[in-house]
């Protein structure tokens, strides 16, 4: 399809998977704390893990950006050991992303957590496996419904990220250039049908994944039990 920047869809393929395996090694066990370890201030954490699906993108990516700054902590800790500045890379793009993306994956993860009959891991106990044991031999496996559309939700929505990346990324060909802001370059340079291409694309991508989302849970809820 002529028009598409696919150099700008190379960059965001590769900015969600990388993401999204973050997001999975991270969001999995938040989410496992959250179904399973409840504390009266549960609800501090969960209210800071959901705070990017209320928050204006440009405001949660003006604060990363002052995260990474060259006067931050963390922005002197990088300078020190990658030689440049953080912001306006694509580990910039990296870090802001995943703090974006972050309740698409726990969130759906925490509800199918929460969904487990306890009793089920009380047994596994009794029985001399290990709560490790457990998680893997058990929780992980009755909670793959929820794992996969966090992780499918996530990749989708670091895909389509528009407002922080560009906070925090700028507009960089080949190093923070994502598809969105290509798509905008194309409809503030008035290449409607080049924008219109990239946009396309875009929608059958989202289309796809949210199929493969309920596609799944949608044969589950048809399942009836055999008498």
């Amino acid at each position: 399809m002529s028009g598409i920047d696919w150099q700008a869809v190379g960059l965001s393929l590769r900015l969600a998977a990388i993401v999204d395996v973050i997001l999975l090694v991270v969001g999995v066990p938040i989410a496992w704390w959250l179904a399973f370890r409840r504390r009266p201030w549960t609800f501090l954490v969960e209210s800071v893990v959901a705070l990017p699906l209320v928050l204006p993108p440009t405001v949660l990516g003006f604060y990363v950006l002052v995260a990474m700054g060259p006067r931050s902590p963390l922005g002197r800790v990088w300078e020190a050991m990658a030689g440049g500045p953080l912001a306006f890379t694509f580990e910039a793009l990296v870090i802001a992303s995943v703090v974006y993306s972050l309740p698409f994956v726990v969130q759906p993860v925490a509800s199918a957590f929460r969904q487990i009959d306890p009793a089920l891991g009380e047994a596994s106990s009794t029985l001399g496996a290990s709560p490790w044991r457990t998680f893997v031999r058990i929780t992980l496996p009755l909670a793959r419904e929820g794992i996969m559309a966090g992780a499918v939700l996530g990749f989708a929505h670091t895909l389509g990220e528009f407002g922080v990346v560009l906070m925090v990324g700028g507009n960089l060909p080949g190093v923070t250039r994502t598809v969105s802001i290509a798509i905008y370059d194309q409809v503030q340079a008035l290449q409607v049908e080049a924008a219109n291409r990239t946009a396309l694309l875009m929608l059958l991508f989202s289309l796809a994944a949210l199929a493969v989302v309920y596609g799944p849970l949608r044969r589950a809820s048809h399942v009836t039990p055999q008498a």
